[in-house]
């Protein structure tokens, strides 16, 4: 009897010692240390940016172990911010970032936001402006990029007109319903943003998107980027970034109505009806025809920049292959 009282006490006090090993272990998984990162977005927050926003609220950077800080990118410019190592990721353009490639600027796409260009030139339906040829005599504003004037006129010549006869001007911080009131006659825009804020305003708009014109103007706007040397000493970092952002994405492309909640309680100056109308439009655009959120093709990589060079925007070819890569996007059986 009394060897029988010592074996179950010694079952007792083993089951204990269990319990308190996994429960230290436990405690100790969760008093991990994150790791800080900082993200800079390229302009204000819009629905572009709805995955990483989901991404913050739903804990997918915090299951990857990331505490991250969505940032504004100021005077200084999100590439420049990436590329100096005074934020870990950024928002990006394919133009931008080509531009800065051949200009020697270590930063690296890491996965595509849209899949497709969904910009074009727009103006208000009253100025009957219906295709490119209807540019000639009319005032564009932009923001001062060279790559304006060469898109312009690359629409233009197809359809034999001239963008010298067009006068553009910087329309400067001033937002396209204050410009087409004010000063000019079309702009470029993305719709998903200000077509559709046109549409709730009850404004129509004739609308150019590069897409219909040119399967080279097909490129990748917006895109995450990464500093070279992020990607070469810190490639698990990337990892667990971009295994959260794709969740992020995939749930906006899922629920838009839930993830325009997430982004509008993250940042309540926007207009909660723009932003649910957007986020409706926008999130099949995502992903689209691609095989899964994220992924970027070499061939347009190597189309835009040879339409880039075509037009005197580039001193020399891009190398295409290291200006992006896919190495970081989850393997589909894992999401």
């Amino acid at each position: 009897m009394k060897k029988l009282f010592m074996l179950v006490l010694l079952v007792i006090l083993l089951g204990a010692c269990s319990s308190d090993n996994e429960a230290s272990s436990e405690s100790s998984s969760e008093q991990k240390e994150t790791k800080d990162i900082k993200l800079v977005l390229d302009w204000t927050p819009n629905t572009n940016h709805t995955g990483l926003y989901v991404a913050k609220a739903e804990g997918y950077f915090e299951k990857e172990g990331l505490n991250v800080e969505i940032m504004l990118p100021g005077e200084a410019g999100a590439d420049q911010l990436v590329a100096s190592g005074k934020a870990d990721f950024g928002i990006s353009a394919q133009e931008t970032l080509t531009e800065a490639r051949v200009q020697g600027i270590p930063i690296v796409s890491i996965g595509a936001i849209i899949q497709h260009n969904t910009s074009g030139f727009a103006s208000p339906k009253e100025k009957n402006i219906t295709s490119p040829a209807d540019y000639e005599g009319k005032t564009y504003g932009g923001w001062g990029a060279p790559v304006e004037k060469a898109v312009l006129s690359s629409l233009m010549q197809k359809e034999n007109a001239n963008v010298e006869e067009v006068e553009i001007v910087n329309m400067g911080n001033s937002d396209f319903f204050t410009a087409v009131e004010r000063d000019i006659d079309f702009a470029w825009i993305y719709y998903g943003w200000t077509g559709v804020e046109a549409e709730l305003r009850g404004e129509e708009l004739n609308m150019q998107y590069l897409t219909d014109y040119s399967d080279k103007l097909d490129y990748y706007t917006p895109v995450l980027t990464a500093n070279e040397k992020t990607i070469n000493n810190d490639p698990e970092t990337v990892e667990a970034f971009m295994a959260a952002v794709s969740k992020g994405y995939e749930y906006a492309i899922d629920q838009p109505e839930k993830a325009a909640d997430i982004l509008i309680e993250a940042v309540p100056d926007l207009d909660p009806e723009l932003v649910k109308a957007s986020q409706k439009w926008l999130s099949p655009k995502y992903q689209d025809d691609a095989k899964q959120w994220g992924i970027q093709d070499l061939e347009v990589w190597e189309n835009y920049a040879a339409w880039m060079y075509s037009h005197d925007l580039l001193d020399k070819k891009l190398e295409a292959e290291k200006a992006f890569t896919n190495e970081f996007l989850p393997d589909e059986e894992e999401e």
